[in-house]
């Protein structure tokens, strides 16, 4: 997570391009993306120059002529130079960086230096410099805290999705997960592409294997991500690249409203925390996706575009707001009954609702399930977080006691769960029981409550005390005044 330090100082640098003359906070966040992309780029150089020592044929990303395009030389120019170097030199190299098929390259043709004064760029350069970005979640959480900014924050979904929060689902997902080089990861509304970033640091820490067994180009190929927002795929595409995946599987296009074939039955694993609040007219939506239920609502349409999209043996993860699992309209009891009748419900892991806090407040739980068209589950998990290892206000401060070990424990040996009543913090429920409450998914409807009796004394010991008590008050109050 990032900390308050780190906070502070990017506050400041968004400052200066605000006094500076860049009134469009996209345009600031597109920028110190840029910026926060050529320092990665110097770094990755680094590693490279220590792999050189033991394999000198690798190639690296900035050639002997462009040296003095590396951060740590150009960072040391005068103003006037350095904002040469970026206005007729940096950009045009970045592009070059990746084939001209890639998506990299197609998200970078209408990307502009807009940094509007050397004297400005100068401050900028001085202040990332300073910036500590070792961490290598570092700077997924620096990209979302910057769209926390932006105006359209939250209200169009693009609020951060919390790092622990993204760690659990994907080690949950990915842990016993048969992956060949056929698997494919997909994120629908990807943001700045937290899951799959996450998803490849997990596969290349915990599943070493996987890449001895397949090479670098099938690795790119497992992951893929789309977001409406042309912003949104460039800084995720960028972000794919500073984690060594060069040729970024990101699309840019209404994933709603375009859906076709070739996307359907196409993915092995979804993990996604799609927009909440959105509406759309039925025209703007693709038909397959009203097909499995009709409605306006965004979080109800990505549930359906998520189980068009899956393969048959297919499995997601995905974050939705508290309404999904209860609401009454029609289109959510369809969709309910879709995932609970027709595919197999997993898991539904209740989240409290200070998790999204100080972005949203809204309650929210994430929903585990595989496309099996026909085949249901008997029984489905539940799980009541209380504590996500944060405090539920809007400081969001590590705290003691966090559940997340215990939900990973737990859903890894579910075997263990069977026997567990009711009044604990996990239980299963049969799913007839579910589709007897009109598909509700919510842990309330379930979870039983155990109230401690308490004792109280006899009424007339009670009043007799009180007596007792006023009579001595009395008392205290004559002596008090025979004093006086």
């Amino acid at each position: 997570m990032i900390t308050n330090q780190l906070k502070n100082q990017v506050d400041k640098i968004w400052e200066t391009f605000w006094t500076g003359g860049i009134s469009n906070p996209l345009t600031v966040v597109e920028q110190f993306t840029f910026l926060i992309f050529i320092r990665g780029l110097d770094s990755a150089q680094k590693t490279i120059d220590k792999k050189k020592r033991l394999n000198p044929n690798i190639e690296d990303l900035f050639p002997k002529d462009k040296q003095y395009l590396r951060w740590q030389n150009v960072s040391g120019e005068s103003a006037e130079t350095m904002f040469k170097i970026f206005q007729e030199e940096m950009f045009p190299f970045i592009k070059s960086l990746s084939k001209d098929e890639s998506n990299f390259a197609k998200y970078m043709k209408d990307a502009s230096f807009l940094i509007p004064t050397a004297k400005l760029l100068q401050k900028v350069v001085d202040m990332i410099s300073k910036l500590d970005l070792d961490d290598k979640d570092i700077k997924g959480d620096l990209y979302e805290y910057l769209l926390s900014k932006l105006s359209t924050a939250g209200t169009n979904g693009q609020f951060r999705t919390p790092r622990h929060i993204i760690k659990m689902m994907v080690e949950m997902m990915l842990k016993n997960s048969n992956i060949t080089k056929e698997y494919k990861i997909y994120d629908p509304a990807c943001g700045t592409a937290g899951f799959l970033i996450n998803s490849i640091e997990y596969l290349k820490e915990q599943r070493g294997e996987l890449l001895d067994e397949i090479s670098v180009k099938e690795f790119e190929r497992l992951f893929h991500g789309n977001d409406f927002d042309t912003s949104m795929a460039r800084i995720a595409t960028m972000n794919m690249m500073l984690h060594s995946i060069e040729d970024a599987h990101i699309s840019n296009s209404d994933a709603l409203a375009k859906f076709d074939q070739e996307e359907e039955d196409k993915y092995d694993l979804i993990l996604a925390n799609p927009p909440f609040k959105g509406s759309l007219d039925y025209e703007e939506v693709a038909k397959p996706i009203l097909d499995v239920a009709k409605t306006k609502k965004t979080e109800l349409l990505f549930l359906s575009l998520i189980l068009k999209s899956l393969k048959v043996g297919g499995r997601c993860a995905v974050i939705i707001p508290d309404g999904v699992l209860f609401g009454s309209t029609k289109a959510h009891k369809e969709i309910r009954k879709e995932i609970v009748t027709n595919q197999q419900l997993d898991g539904v892991i209740s989240m409290p609702s200070g998790v999204f806090k100080p972005y949203a407040g809204v309650s929210t739980a994430i929903l585990i399930f595989t496309k099996t068209n026909g085949h249901k589950s008997e029984k489905v998990w539940f799980y009541d977080m209380e504590n996500d290892g944060y405090t539920l206000n809007d400081n969001r401060t590590e705290c003691e006691g966090s559940n997340i070990p215990d939900i990973m424990e737990r859903f890894e040996n579910l075997d263990n769960e069977i026997e567990r009543k009711r009044t604990e913090q996990s239980f299963f429920v049969p799913i007839g029981e579910i589709e007897e409450n009109d598909f509700d998914l919510s842990i309330n409807r379930y979870k039983e409550i155990e109230y401690e009796r308490v004792e109280y004394e006899d009424p007339k010991i009670i009043l007799k005390d009180l007596k007792e008590i006023d009579i001595k008050i009395s008392e205290g109050l004559k002596e008090l005044e025979s004093v006086i």
